[in-house]
């Protein structure tokens, strides 16, 4: 069984007490923190991540995989294209993504107003560079 620290912190983030901000994971992508890092101890983060509208997509992430032991991605706005190791996935708003712990995948284009939800756990979680799951990514689409 998974042993957790007990959390007794209350958090109730609006959506103006943080703002998107640049510094995260990726560049070309705008991040706006929840406090659920905070609240719980370390155990899980959730924020917001957005597409940064100075910066569009040319190479992507990169194939990938996290170091967790939890993730999903929750879309709300706009649409994103992964790799998930061979296989092309579009992802659209409304969508929700569980990727499993340690799978190779590779988000290769998405729209300007692209915006999800991610939850992962540990909130420290590792990204590690990985080799191509396959050499037949699809071109990405030129923003307008």
């Amino acid at each position: 069984m998974n042993q957790h620290a007990v959390v007794s912190k209350f958090s109730h983030v609006k959506p103006g007490d943080t703002e998107f901000k640049g510094g995260g994971l990726r560049d070309f992508f705008l991040y706006r923190d929840l406090g659920i890092a905070d609240a719980t101890g370390g155990q899980v983060v959730c924020h917001l991540v957005k597409a940064n509208p100075d910066l569009p997509p040319e190479q992507g992430t990169g194939w990938h995989k996290h170091l967790c032991d939890f993730q999903i991605v929750i879309m709300t706005k706009g649409w994103a294209r992964f790799m998930y190791e061979d296989k092309e996935t579009l992802v659209e708003a409304g969508d929700v993504i569980h990727q499993r712990p340690g799978i190779t995948h590779y988000l290769f284009d998405y729209s300007k107003d692209m915006e999800y939800l991610e939850i992962v756990s540990p909130a420290d979680f590792k990204t590690v560079d990985v080799p191509p799951a396959t050499d037949k990514v699809p071109p990405i689409t030129p923003w307008k």
